[in-house]
């Protein structure tokens, strides 16, 4: 949670300072009203969206594996996410899913969120997101194999560029046994499809 978040003031203080000039360079006075605070809330809003950064995948799972006997597949589908486009440093945002098939340990369910959390509050590639939180929960449960689907909407495709409102962007990653079993996917996907 934001709230939760420590703000070092020095890096907090430097971001603004930074803020305030682009907002100058964009014709704007930073001393108007309504934008005296927003170097400082924009500085501590973009030191959250990138608390990825400060993150690993061992301190976001922390000892949350479990023993279990289950071979079937583990599915947590329809996470949220929100991230920036490193190209264009914009939103994108969408919903992402995640299975694996353990082998002998399972994940805390909400460490699969978590793990999502920490690769998308950094500036991403969609494409590389999805990859990293394959390689993260993999390499977390020790899994059999991982698959990753993503869809994204982009607002630098969105409000500036092609300006094409209603596009998304689907990628997906697989490792181990999806990699290798047809069946596997055409199950995952069937899975997460339904509403």
């Amino acid at each position: 949670m934001e709230k939760d978040l420590e703000y070092p003031k020095s890096t907090i203080d430097s971001i603004a300072g930074h803020i305030e000039e682009i907002i100058r360079l964009l014709g704007e006075d930073p001393q108007r009203e309504g934008l005296l605070k927003t170097p400082q809330r924009a500085a501590k809003a973009l030191y959250y969206a990138t608390s990825g950064y400060r993150s690993n995948t061992d301190e976001v799972v922390g000892d949350a594996l479990f023993t279990a006997p289950s071979s079937g597949a583990v599915i947590v589908k329809d996470i949220e996410f929100y991230s920036f486009c490193e190209h264009h440093i914009l939103p994108f945002f969408g919903k992402i899913s995640v299975g694996y098939i353990p082998a002998g340990k399972i994940l805390g369910l909400s460490k699969v969120a978590r793990i999502v959390n920490l690769y998308a509050r950094r500036l991403q590639t969609q494409e590389r997101f999805t990859q990293q939180v394959c390689d993260a929960v993999g390499e977390a449960v020790g899994a059999k194999g991982v698959i990753v689907l993503c869809n994204g909407q982009h607002m630098c495709m969105k409000m500036r560029g092609v300006e094409k409102q209603d596009s998304s962007t689907t990628t997906m990653a697989l490792s181990g046994a999806y990699s290798d079993n047809p069946r596997l996917r055409a199950v995952f996907i069937s899975a997460v499809s339904y509403k």
